[in-house]
């Protein structure tokens, strides 16, 4: 556990250092919630404060788990910083837990910043204090399931083929998987509630709302066990 702990300050330091990385964590869930707020043709339920909200922090958690987490991955391996590590007793579990316990670190700052957000220009209020609580719940799950995805992709792949994979799949789960806006109610939005993005969604736009979203919070959570066993067991150090 120290070393995982160890490895997760490593890891934050480095997440706040690269600008690119903060782009896409902040900067860029930013613009989809002021978007969510303010651009009527989305078609938003109301209220729509909680829903954008909702959307921003599940893209946010994508961003942060999947997106730079693959990315860094791939290029940790190509230049032979986990090589490296593999040296040490940190190991494939200790990595997980270590870049899980840094981006979660990140995350949180993420949810303080659109929440504050949301609440300037929304209106947004948290409903009660339990919602704050579903909220943390399932912006846990999705972190730890989307690091493991992330670790899965960065961790088996030439560092170009994740580059192109993890920014087409990332702009895909967010405009077309139910990340940003409610799943429809047909067989491709059914398909979707059970994806790890689109049930990610619904549980985070429940959440906003002070809801209880059983199924796909069992969904995330499936994910995250499923994903974070096969990160172990497929993830190369070089």
């Amino acid at each position: 556990m120290s070393t995982a702990l160890t490895q997760a300050s490593w890891e934050t330091r480095a997440i706040l250092r690269n600008g690119e990385q903060l782009m896409v964590a902040f900067i860029m869930p930013i613009i989809a919630l002021v978007a969510l707020l303010h651009i009527d043709a989305l078609g938003l339920p109301e209220p729509k404060a909680a829903h954008a909200l909702a959307g921003s922090l599940a893209m946010a958690v994508i961003a942060s788990g999947f997106t730079s987490q693959s990315i860094a991955v791939a290029f940790d391996r190509r230049w032979g910083v986990l090589r490296m590590l593999a040296t040490t007793p940190l190991g494939p579990r200790g990595l997980l837990l270590g870049k899980a316990i840094a981006v979660a670190i990140i995350v949180a700052a993420q949810v303080l910043v659109l929440c504050a957000i949301a609440w300037i220009l929304g209106g947004w209020r948290p409903v009660s204090g339990a919602s704050l609580l579903l909220i943390a719940i399932t912006v846990a799950l999705g972190t730890l399931a989307f690091v493991a995805l992330g670790m899965c992709l960065g961790g088996t792949l030439r560092t170009e083929a994740v580059l192109a994979v993890a920014n087409i799949a990332f702009v895909l789960m967010v405009v077309a998987g139910g990340v940003l806006v409610p799943v429809g109610k047909h067989l491709t939005g059914y398909f979707l509630a059970f994806t790890p993005f689109g049930a990610l969604g619904e549980a985070m736009r429940a959440a906003a709302l002070g809801n209880l979203a059983l199924v796909p919070l069992i969904v995330v959570a499936a994910w995250a066990a499923v994903l974070s066993a096969l990160a172990v067991r497929v993830f190369r150090w070089e």
